[in-house]
Protein backbone atom coordinates (compact mmCIF):
# COMPACT_ATOMS: atom_id res chain seq x y z
CA UNK A 1 0.00 0.00 0.00
CA UNK A 2 1.24 3.34 -0.80
CA UNK A 3 0.81 6.14 1.92
CA UNK A 4 -1.58 8.63 1.53
CA UNK A 5 -0.89 12.54 0.91
CA UNK A 6 -3.02 15.56 1.49
CA UNK A 7 -2.42 18.93 -0.03
CA UNK A 8 -3.48 21.71 1.16
CA UNK A 9 -2.97 25.08 0.11
CA UNK A 10 -2.16 22.91 -2.96
CA UNK A 11 -1.86 25.18 -6.07
CA UNK A 12 -1.64 23.87 -9.21
CA UNK A 13 0.36 20.63 -7.76
CA UNK A 14 4.29 21.36 -7.32
CA UNK A 15 3.71 19.43 -3.54
CA UNK A 16 1.39 17.02 -5.31
CA UNK A 17 3.76 16.18 -7.68
CA UNK A 18 7.12 15.81 -5.73
CA UNK A 19 4.99 13.53 -2.96
CA UNK A 20 3.66 11.33 -6.15
CA UNK A 21 6.96 10.75 -7.20
CA UNK A 22 8.76 10.02 -3.94
CA UNK A 23 5.92 7.33 -3.47
CA UNK A 24 2.74 8.83 -1.76
CA UNK A 25 -1.09 8.81 -3.21
CA UNK A 26 -2.05 12.42 -3.06
CA UNK A 27 -6.04 12.02 -2.25
CA UNK A 28 -7.02 15.24 -1.85
CA UNK A 29 -6.02 18.87 -2.75
CA UNK A 30 -7.76 21.72 -0.71
CA UNK A 31 -7.01 24.73 -2.95
CA UNK A 32 -9.52 28.19 -2.94
CA UNK A 33 -8.58 29.25 -6.60
CA UNK A 34 -10.87 27.94 -9.34
CA UNK A 35 -8.48 28.40 -12.25
CA UNK A 36 -5.71 26.38 -9.69
CA UNK A 37 -8.04 23.79 -8.87
CA UNK A 38 -9.22 22.70 -12.44
CA UNK A 39 -5.33 22.34 -13.68
CA UNK A 40 -4.80 19.95 -10.54
CA UNK A 41 -7.53 18.18 -11.71
CA UNK A 42 -6.56 18.06 -14.82
CA UNK A 43 -3.08 16.71 -14.33
CA UNK A 44 -4.09 14.41 -10.89
CA UNK A 45 -7.56 12.92 -12.18
CA UNK A 46 -7.96 10.76 -9.74
CA UNK A 47 -7.56 13.24 -6.14
CA UNK A 48 -9.78 14.99 -4.83
CA UNK A 49 -9.62 18.35 -5.48
CA UNK A 50 -11.69 20.43 -2.72
CA UNK A 51 -12.15 24.03 -3.53
CA UNK A 52 -12.78 25.82 -0.93
CA UNK A 53 -11.02 27.49 2.27
CA UNK A 54 -9.72 25.37 4.80
CA UNK A 55 -10.99 27.34 7.33
CA UNK A 56 -14.64 26.17 5.66
CA UNK A 57 -13.12 22.24 5.94
CA UNK A 58 -12.74 19.64 8.58
CA UNK A 59 -11.27 16.59 8.58
CA UNK A 60 -13.73 14.83 8.28
CA UNK A 61 -14.75 17.00 4.84
CA UNK A 62 -11.92 16.05 3.90
CA UNK A 63 -12.03 12.30 4.56
CA UNK A 64 -16.05 12.26 3.01
CA UNK A 65 -14.28 14.55 -0.39
CA UNK A 66 -11.57 12.02 -0.72
CA UNK A 67 -13.27 8.33 0.27
CA UNK A 68 -10.38 7.64 2.96
CA UNK A 69 -12.99 6.48 5.50
CA UNK A 70 -10.54 5.45 8.58
CA UNK A 71 -7.78 4.80 6.47
CA UNK A 72 -4.69 5.95 7.66
CA UNK A 73 -3.37 9.83 6.59
CA UNK A 74 0.37 9.48 6.57
CA UNK A 75 1.38 13.00 5.85
CA UNK A 76 -0.28 16.73 4.97
CA UNK A 77 1.67 19.25 3.45
CA UNK A 78 1.67 22.52 2.57
CA UNK A 79 2.42 26.41 2.95
CA UNK A 80 -0.25 28.55 4.23
CA UNK A 81 -0.12 32.34 3.45
CA UNK A 82 1.49 34.00 6.15
CA UNK A 83 0.50 38.29 6.45
CA UNK A 84 0.30 38.84 9.87
CA UNK A 85 4.27 40.07 10.66
CA UNK A 86 3.89 43.78 11.44
CA UNK A 87 2.51 43.51 14.89
CA UNK A 88 5.15 44.73 17.50
CA UNK A 89 4.38 42.95 20.89
CA UNK A 90 1.59 40.83 19.44
CA UNK A 91 1.18 37.04 19.07
CA UNK A 92 1.90 36.42 15.44
CA UNK A 93 -1.18 33.72 15.07
CA UNK A 94 -3.29 36.21 16.76
CA UNK A 95 -3.39 37.85 13.84
CA UNK A 96 -6.56 37.27 11.93
CA UNK A 97 -4.57 37.16 8.50
CA UNK A 98 -2.53 34.17 10.02
CA UNK A 99 -5.72 32.44 10.42
CA UNK A 100 -4.76 29.94 8.11
CA UNK A 101 -1.99 28.72 10.04
CA UNK A 102 -3.95 27.16 12.63
CA UNK A 103 -6.06 25.79 10.28
CA UNK A 104 -3.36 23.86 8.71
CA UNK A 105 -2.89 22.55 12.46
CA UNK A 106 -6.07 22.25 13.08
CA UNK A 107 -6.43 19.79 10.37
CA UNK A 108 -2.89 18.19 10.84
CA UNK A 109 -4.66 17.18 14.04
CA UNK A 110 -8.36 16.41 12.95
CA UNK A 111 -7.10 14.33 10.14
CA UNK A 112 -4.39 12.01 13.22
CA UNK A 113 -1.83 12.41 10.42
CA UNK A 114 1.47 10.73 10.87
CA UNK A 115 3.78 13.77 9.76
CA UNK A 116 3.39 16.92 8.04
CA UNK A 117 5.01 19.45 5.99
CA UNK A 118 4.57 23.19 6.58
CA UNK A 119 6.13 25.34 3.87
CA UNK A 120 6.80 29.13 3.33
CA UNK A 121 8.64 32.16 2.66
CA UNK A 122 11.84 32.33 3.68
CA UNK A 123 10.97 35.55 5.43
CA UNK A 124 9.55 33.90 8.19
CA UNK A 125 13.19 33.17 9.31
CA UNK A 126 14.27 36.98 9.52
CA UNK A 127 14.36 39.22 12.39
CA UNK A 128 11.24 39.75 14.42
CA UNK A 129 9.15 37.51 12.24
CA UNK A 130 11.45 33.78 14.20
CA UNK A 131 8.87 34.59 17.50
CA UNK A 132 6.17 33.21 14.76
CA UNK A 133 8.20 30.16 14.20
CA UNK A 134 7.85 29.27 18.00
CA UNK A 135 4.40 30.26 17.99
CA UNK A 136 4.26 27.63 15.23
CA UNK A 137 6.41 24.79 17.01
CA UNK A 138 3.89 25.43 20.64
CA UNK A 139 0.93 25.30 18.64
CA UNK A 140 1.80 22.22 16.92
CA UNK A 141 3.13 20.83 20.31
CA UNK A 142 -0.13 21.57 21.91
CA UNK A 143 -1.66 19.56 18.76
CA UNK A 144 -0.04 16.25 19.84
CA UNK A 145 3.19 16.53 17.88
CA UNK A 146 7.30 17.22 17.59
CA UNK A 147 8.86 19.31 15.25
CA UNK A 148 12.43 18.54 13.68
CA UNK A 149 14.83 21.13 14.86
CA UNK A 150 16.11 23.05 13.76
CA UNK A 151 14.20 23.97 10.84
CA UNK A 152 16.10 24.55 7.69
CA UNK A 153 15.62 27.13 4.88
CA UNK A 154 16.46 24.23 1.61
CA UNK A 155 17.47 25.68 -2.18
CA UNK A 156 15.92 23.78 -4.35
CA UNK A 157 19.32 24.61 -6.51
CA UNK A 158 20.68 22.08 -4.12
CA UNK A 159 18.49 19.20 -5.02
CA UNK A 160 18.82 19.16 -8.72
CA UNK A 161 16.88 22.32 -9.57
CA UNK A 162 18.18 25.29 -12.32
CA UNK A 163 16.75 27.44 -10.33
CA UNK A 164 18.07 28.90 -7.27
CA UNK A 165 14.83 29.30 -4.46
CA UNK A 166 14.71 29.10 -1.53
CA UNK A 167 11.94 28.20 0.96
CA UNK A 168 11.47 27.42 4.91
CA UNK A 169 10.35 24.07 5.60
CA UNK A 170 9.14 22.75 8.65
CA UNK A 171 8.87 19.09 9.08
CA UNK A 172 7.37 16.78 12.08
CA UNK A 173 5.39 14.20 13.10
CA UNK A 174 2.93 12.60 16.06
CA UNK A 175 4.63 12.17 19.64
CA UNK A 176 5.92 8.66 19.88
CA UNK A 177 6.24 8.35 15.81
CA UNK A 178 10.16 9.11 14.25
CA UNK A 179 11.04 12.28 12.79
CA UNK A 180 11.67 12.79 9.36
CA UNK A 181 15.25 14.04 8.48
CA UNK A 182 15.97 16.95 6.14
CA UNK A 183 17.13 16.01 2.80
CA UNK A 184 20.59 16.39 2.58
CA UNK A 185 22.01 18.66 -0.46
CA UNK A 186 22.12 16.72 -3.83
CA UNK A 187 23.51 19.12 -6.12
CA UNK A 188 25.90 22.37 -6.14
CA UNK A 189 24.62 25.23 -7.88
CA UNK A 190 25.55 25.43 -11.64
CA UNK A 191 27.46 28.85 -12.08
CA UNK A 192 28.03 29.99 -8.36
CA UNK A 193 31.09 28.41 -6.71
CA UNK A 194 31.02 24.98 -4.91
CA UNK A 195 29.29 24.57 -1.73
CA UNK A 196 29.37 21.08 -1.13
CA UNK A 197 32.67 19.80 -2.31
CA UNK A 198 32.00 16.33 -2.51
CA UNK A 199 28.62 16.96 -4.65
CA UNK A 200 28.61 17.25 -8.47
CA UNK A 201 27.09 20.44 -10.01
CA UNK A 202 23.41 20.53 -11.28
CA UNK A 203 21.83 21.38 -14.57
CA UNK A 204 22.27 24.61 -15.67
CA UNK A 205 19.67 26.91 -17.48
CA UNK A 206 20.58 25.46 -21.08
CA UNK A 207 20.72 22.09 -19.11
CA UNK A 208 16.72 22.99 -18.79
CA UNK A 209 15.36 24.28 -22.06
CA UNK A 210 18.18 24.22 -24.52
CA UNK A 211 16.37 21.45 -26.58
CA UNK A 212 12.99 23.03 -26.16
CA UNK A 213 11.85 24.56 -29.99
CA UNK A 214 11.51 28.31 -30.00
CA UNK A 215 8.54 29.32 -29.31
CA UNK A 216 8.48 33.20 -32.11
CA UNK A 217 9.35 30.08 -35.16
CA UNK A 218 5.49 29.31 -34.55
CA UNK A 219 2.86 31.40 -35.90
CA UNK A 220 0.12 29.13 -34.41
CA UNK A 221 1.55 30.00 -30.69
CA UNK A 222 0.42 34.01 -31.28
CA UNK A 223 -3.41 32.74 -30.51
CA UNK A 224 -2.31 28.93 -28.61
CA UNK A 225 -0.42 27.76 -25.69
CA UNK A 226 0.06 24.38 -27.89
CA UNK A 227 1.71 22.72 -30.75
CA UNK A 228 2.47 19.86 -32.94
CA UNK A 229 6.60 19.42 -33.32
CA UNK A 230 9.06 17.41 -34.11
CA UNK A 231 11.73 20.43 -33.54
CA UNK A 232 12.82 19.35 -30.20
CA UNK A 233 16.65 19.07 -30.30
CA UNK A 234 19.20 16.73 -28.24
CA UNK A 235 17.97 16.74 -24.87
CA UNK A 236 20.35 16.77 -21.43
CA UNK A 237 19.68 14.19 -18.84
CA UNK A 238 18.01 16.69 -17.04
CA UNK A 239 16.03 17.85 -20.00
CA UNK A 240 15.75 13.86 -20.83
CA UNK A 241 14.06 12.88 -17.93
CA UNK A 242 11.70 15.94 -17.89
CA UNK A 243 10.25 14.88 -21.59
CA UNK A 244 9.88 11.13 -20.44
CA UNK A 245 12.58 9.55 -21.98
CA UNK A 246 14.95 8.23 -19.52
CA UNK A 247 14.20 5.22 -17.37
CA UNK A 248 13.89 6.54 -14.54
CA UNK A 249 11.56 9.84 -15.74
CA UNK A 250 8.45 8.97 -13.53
CA UNK A 251 10.13 7.76 -10.28
CA UNK A 252 7.74 6.43 -7.96
CA UNK A 253 4.90 8.01 -9.42
CA UNK A 254 1.94 6.87 -11.88
CA UNK A 255 2.65 7.11 -15.78
CA UNK A 256 0.33 9.59 -17.28
CA UNK A 257 -0.78 9.17 -21.17
CA UNK A 258 0.30 12.24 -22.76
CA UNK A 259 1.28 13.38 -26.44
CA UNK A 260 5.41 14.01 -26.43
CA UNK A 261 5.24 15.88 -30.02
CA UNK A 262 2.76 17.99 -28.60
CA UNK A 263 5.12 21.34 -27.40
CA UNK A 264 2.62 23.15 -25.15
CA UNK A 265 2.00 26.00 -22.20
CA UNK A 266 4.24 27.67 -25.20
CA UNK A 267 2.09 30.85 -26.31
CA UNK A 268 4.16 33.65 -27.67
CA UNK A 269 4.82 37.16 -26.05
CA UNK A 270 5.04 39.85 -28.24
CA UNK A 271 8.00 42.20 -27.76
CA UNK A 272 8.65 45.54 -29.72
CA UNK A 273 11.64 45.53 -31.45
CA UNK A 274 13.12 48.65 -28.79
CA UNK A 275 12.85 45.59 -26.25
CA UNK A 276 14.77 42.67 -28.23
CA UNK A 277 17.70 44.90 -28.47
CA UNK A 278 17.61 46.00 -25.16
CA UNK A 279 17.43 42.13 -24.56
CA UNK A 280 20.11 41.27 -27.14
CA UNK A 281 22.44 43.79 -25.38
CA UNK A 282 22.11 42.23 -22.15
CA UNK A 283 25.32 40.19 -20.76
CA UNK A 284 23.75 36.94 -19.70
CA UNK A 285 23.30 36.84 -15.64
CA UNK A 286 22.73 40.44 -15.40
CA UNK A 287 19.61 42.48 -15.41
CA UNK A 288 18.67 44.39 -18.08
CA UNK A 289 18.33 47.89 -16.97
CA UNK A 290 15.04 49.16 -18.24
CA UNK A 291 12.74 46.51 -18.11
CA UNK A 292 14.97 45.08 -14.68
CA UNK A 293 14.25 41.43 -16.28
CA UNK A 294 17.21 39.27 -15.45
CA UNK A 295 18.80 37.79 -18.46
CA UNK A 296 19.71 33.72 -18.05
CA UNK A 297 23.32 32.35 -18.14
CA UNK A 298 23.62 29.17 -20.39
CA UNK A 299 26.12 28.27 -17.48
CA UNK A 300 24.11 29.09 -14.52
CA UNK A 301 20.59 28.65 -12.65
CA UNK A 302 17.52 31.04 -13.07
CA UNK A 303 16.91 33.45 -11.10
CA UNK A 304 13.89 32.64 -8.15
CA UNK A 305 10.45 32.96 -10.49
CA UNK A 306 8.14 34.78 -8.76
CA UNK A 307 4.02 34.50 -9.14
CA UNK A 308 2.95 38.20 -9.21
CA UNK A 309 -0.56 38.92 -7.02
CA UNK A 310 -3.50 37.03 -7.99
CA UNK A 311 -6.88 38.89 -9.00
CA UNK A 312 -7.88 40.12 -5.48
CA UNK A 313 -4.48 41.69 -5.09
CA UNK A 314 -4.51 43.80 -8.53
CA UNK A 315 -3.39 40.87 -10.87
CA UNK A 316 0.06 41.95 -10.90
CA UNK A 317 2.26 39.89 -13.20
CA UNK A 318 5.83 38.94 -12.31
CA UNK A 319 8.40 39.45 -15.20
CA UNK A 320 9.55 36.49 -16.28
CA UNK A 321 13.28 36.40 -17.16
CA UNK A 322 14.96 36.76 -20.46
CA UNK A 323 16.13 33.82 -22.65
CA UNK A 324 19.68 33.09 -23.13
CA UNK A 325 19.63 32.55 -26.68
CA UNK A 326 16.27 34.22 -27.92
CA UNK A 327 15.67 38.30 -28.08
CA UNK A 328 12.54 37.62 -25.72
CA UNK A 329 11.25 36.36 -22.11
CA UNK A 330 10.69 32.69 -21.84
CA UNK A 331 7.31 31.22 -21.92
CA UNK A 332 5.59 29.22 -19.41
CA UNK A 333 6.87 25.99 -20.53
CA UNK A 334 10.50 27.22 -20.25
CA UNK A 335 9.68 28.55 -17.13
CA UNK A 336 8.29 24.63 -15.91
CA UNK A 337 11.50 22.55 -17.11
CA UNK A 338 13.32 25.68 -14.71
CA UNK A 339 11.05 24.85 -11.87
CA UNK A 340 11.41 20.89 -12.56
CA UNK A 341 7.91 20.01 -14.04
CA UNK A 342 8.11 17.55 -16.43
CA UNK A 343 6.51 18.10 -20.10
CA UNK A 344 3.46 16.19 -19.73
CA UNK A 345 2.52 18.09 -16.39
CA UNK A 346 -0.16 20.96 -18.06
CA UNK A 347 -0.65 24.74 -16.70
CA UNK A 348 -3.46 27.10 -17.83
CA UNK A 349 -3.49 28.07 -21.08
CA UNK A 350 -2.74 32.05 -20.64
CA UNK A 351 0.57 33.14 -19.52
CA UNK A 352 -0.75 34.85 -16.59
CA UNK A 353 -2.05 31.80 -15.06
CA UNK A 354 0.62 29.61 -16.43
CA UNK A 355 3.56 31.67 -14.93
CA UNK A 356 1.03 31.87 -11.48
CA UNK A 357 0.86 28.40 -11.13
CA UNK A 358 4.68 27.83 -11.58
CA UNK A 359 5.90 30.63 -9.39
CA UNK A 360 3.27 29.79 -6.41
CA UNK A 361 4.63 26.29 -6.41
CA UNK A 362 7.28 24.21 -4.37
CA UNK A 363 9.50 22.81 -7.55
CA UNK A 364 8.97 19.00 -7.50
CA UNK A 365 12.53 17.91 -7.44
CA UNK A 366 12.79 19.55 -3.78
CA UNK A 367 9.27 18.21 -2.41
CA UNK A 368 10.20 15.09 -4.12
CA UNK A 369 13.29 15.18 -1.91
CA UNK A 370 11.65 16.64 1.39
CA UNK A 371 8.84 13.29 0.79
CA UNK A 372 11.39 10.67 0.19
CA UNK A 373 12.75 11.86 3.92
CA UNK A 374 8.78 11.03 5.07
CA UNK A 375 8.84 7.92 3.27
CA UNK A 376 11.73 6.63 5.15
CA UNK A 377 11.06 8.16 8.91
CA UNK A 378 7.49 6.14 8.09
CA UNK A 379 9.26 3.02 7.24
CA UNK A 380 8.17 2.40 3.98
CA UNK A 381 9.82 0.99 0.81
CA UNK A 382 8.31 3.52 -1.87
CA UNK A 383 6.78 0.87 -5.09
CA UNK A 384 6.03 2.10 -8.57
CA UNK A 385 2.73 1.71 -9.73
CA UNK A 386 1.45 -0.26 -12.41
CA UNK A 387 -1.49 1.51 -13.36
CA UNK A 388 -1.30 3.94 -16.13
CA UNK A 389 -3.32 7.77 -16.04
CA UNK A 390 -5.17 9.43 -18.49
CA UNK A 391 -4.84 13.26 -17.53
CA UNK A 392 -8.37 14.98 -17.56
CA UNK A 393 -10.06 17.21 -19.84
CA UNK A 394 -8.14 19.84 -21.60
CA UNK A 395 -11.08 22.48 -21.14
CA UNK A 396 -9.94 22.67 -17.73
CA UNK A 397 -6.67 24.25 -18.92
CA UNK A 398 -8.42 27.42 -20.77
CA UNK A 399 -11.30 28.57 -18.67
CA UNK A 400 -10.97 32.02 -16.79
CA UNK A 401 -12.04 32.69 -13.33
CA UNK A 402 -15.70 32.72 -13.40
CA UNK A 403 -15.99 29.35 -16.01
CA UNK A 404 -13.40 27.22 -13.50
CA UNK A 405 -15.43 28.65 -10.51
CA UNK A 406 -18.54 27.65 -12.50
CA UNK A 407 -16.94 24.13 -12.97
CA UNK A 408 -17.05 23.72 -9.51
CA UNK A 409 -19.95 25.01 -8.47
CA UNK A 410 -18.08 27.51 -6.68
CA UNK A 411 -18.22 31.76 -6.19
CA UNK A 412 -15.79 32.97 -8.19
CA UNK A 413 -13.22 35.33 -6.28
CA UNK A 414 -13.35 38.93 -6.62
CA UNK A 415 -10.73 41.44 -7.93
CA UNK A 416 -9.59 42.36 -11.46
CA UNK A 417 -6.26 42.46 -12.97
CA UNK A 418 -4.44 45.67 -13.48
CA UNK A 419 -1.55 46.11 -15.75
CA UNK A 420 -0.01 49.39 -15.02
CA UNK A 421 1.06 49.77 -11.61
CA UNK A 422 2.72 46.12 -11.54
CA UNK A 423 6.48 47.86 -11.95
CA UNK A 424 5.77 49.87 -8.57
CA UNK A 425 4.55 46.66 -7.05
CA UNK A 426 7.88 44.70 -7.72
CA UNK A 427 9.89 47.95 -6.02
CA UNK A 428 9.19 46.82 -2.57
CA UNK A 429 11.45 45.16 -0.67
CA UNK A 430 12.10 41.28 -1.21
CA UNK A 431 10.88 40.12 1.92
CA UNK A 432 7.84 42.02 2.10
CA UNK A 433 6.91 40.81 -1.39
CA UNK A 434 7.84 37.41 -0.37
CA UNK A 435 5.37 37.84 2.71
CA UNK A 436 2.36 39.66 0.54
CA UNK A 437 2.65 36.75 -1.87
CA UNK A 438 3.68 33.84 0.30
CA UNK A 439 3.63 30.98 -2.24
CA UNK A 440 1.49 27.98 -2.14
CA UNK A 441 2.63 24.60 -2.61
Amino acid sequence: MRPVGIDLFAGAGGLSLGFEQAGFDVRAAIEIDPVHCAVHKFNFPHCAVLPHSVEHLSGDDIRRAAGLGDEPVHCVFGGAPCQGFSLIGHRALDDPRNRLVLDFVRIVRELDATMFVFENVKGLTVGKHRKFLQELETAFSAAGYDVRLPWQVLNAAHYGVPQSRERFILMGAKKGHPLPDYPQPQTNMSGKPAKFPDLPFGPTSADAIGDLPDADSYRTLQASDAVPTTRFGDPSPYAAELRGLSNDAWHYGYVREWEPSLLTSSARTEHTDISRRRFAATEPGTVEPISRFFKLSPDGVSNTLRAGTDGARGAFTSPRPIHYRYRRCITVREMARLHGFPDWFRLHATKWHGARQIGNAVPPPLARAIAAQVIAALGVEPSRPEATVATGDPALLTGDMTEAAAHFGVPAPCGRRNRKSGAKKRRQEDIEAELQQAAYG
